[in-house]
């Protein structure tokens, strides 16, 4: 909308590049196009806006396919007005010249004359397509089939609009059928995520014995180690056993070896003690040899009584006396 703004009796209008206007005086144009500024005088001025800007309508209507299911159709059709003098004098698009507001709603002509040649090409191609080839290929087809009648349409070149697109959102069955349309979907995906959780489980199964065998194979080798460390280790002890059995016999064998050098040493220190005592004995017995009978008998008789027992009391009888006596004067002699 433009705006309108007042000054004593006159009023002034500023437009915007959107928006056509056009100021009339009678049946005499003063003055129209975008984008205009002017003064007038509203009891003589008669105006019109026309908007030329692209606008959106959205659609939404019910149809019936050729097995008589209700389907929704969601489309929009973008379209502007490509001639706005032509509109002005087709459609009601005058302004109020006091305050520039809008005496009529003539875009609401445009969008039900538009919903009316929409609806009339896609209801025909629908009646004649199932249910399942509607939801499916028949969108495309909907779509080209508005597009055109809304392109060859003469009733929308009288009144100065042009379609620029028509696009087709969607088109949905009633929801009851809509699920019933989704549940083998629904079913297959399941199934799906069924084998999906079949097979997890089922590697998990795989995995779990993959790990048990695993932790045998580990236990196996374990234990063949095990018995490989007590048979190394009985071998370590058997070598030991005999290490230490030949580290004693060797010191064994050591101290019989001292043990016979130090008897040999005895031996001979024993021989040469025996030697010397021979020695010693013979020259005793050579001293002994040359001396007279009296002095063997009286070392034999000393020798005797060191070799005697203690005498408490002795008793001397005349006759041993006698005998002593005459034993020692032959001696002397």
């Amino acid at each position: 909308m433009a705006d309108v703004t007042r000054l004593l009796h006159m009023r002034h209008l500023r437009g915007t590049p959107t928006v056509w206007v056009r100021f009339q005086k009678g049946d005499r144009s003063v003055q129209e196009g975008t984008g205009q500024s002017f003064w007038y005088r509203p009891l003589v001025a008669v105006l019109s806006e026309v908007p030329v800007d692209d606008r959106e309508l959205p659609l939404m209507f019910h149809s019936r396919t050729a097995d008589f299911a209700d389907v929704t159709v969601q489309a929009t059709v973008t379209y502007r007005i490509a001639d706005p003098a032509l509109a002005a004098t087709r459609l009601d698009f005058s302004v109020d010249p006091y305050t520039g507001r809008a005496r009529a709603r003539p875009l609401d002509q445009v969008a039900t004359l538009l919903t009316e040649l929409a609806q009339q090409p896609a209801l025909d191609l629908l009646a004649r397509v199932p249910l399942a080839e509607a939801l499916t290929v028949a969108i495309t087809e909907v779509r080209e089939a508005v597009a055109a009648a809304l392109a060859d349409d003469a009733r929308l070149a009288e009144v100065g609009v042009e379609v620029v697109s028509a696009r087709v959102v969607a088109i949905r069955p009633e929801p009851e059928m809509e699920r019933s349309l989704q549940t083998p979907t629904r079913e297959a995906v399941q199934q799906d995520a069924d084998k999906a959780t079949y097979a997890r489980r089922a590697q998990a199964v795989e995995q779990e014995r993959a790990i048990a065998e695993n932790e045998l194979q580990n236990k196996i080798e374990l234990a063949r180690r095990e018995e490989q460390l007590v048979e190394q280790k009985g071998a370590n002890d058997k070598r030991r056993a005999e290490l230490d059995a030949a580290a004693g016999f060797a010191a064994a064998q050591g101290e019989a070896d001292k043990a016979r050098a130090l008897a040999a040493a005895q031996a001979d220190q024993i021989r040469s003690v025996g030697e010397a005592e021979a020695e010693a004995e013979a020259a005793r017995m050579a001293v002994y040899r040359d001396l007279p009978t009296s002095v063997l008998q009286a070392l034999a008789l000393r020798e005797l009584a060191g070799q005697l027992p203690e005498i408490g009391q002795l008793t001397i009888t005349p006759d041993l006396l006698s005998g002593a006596l005459t034993r020692l004067a032959d001696g002397q002699r």
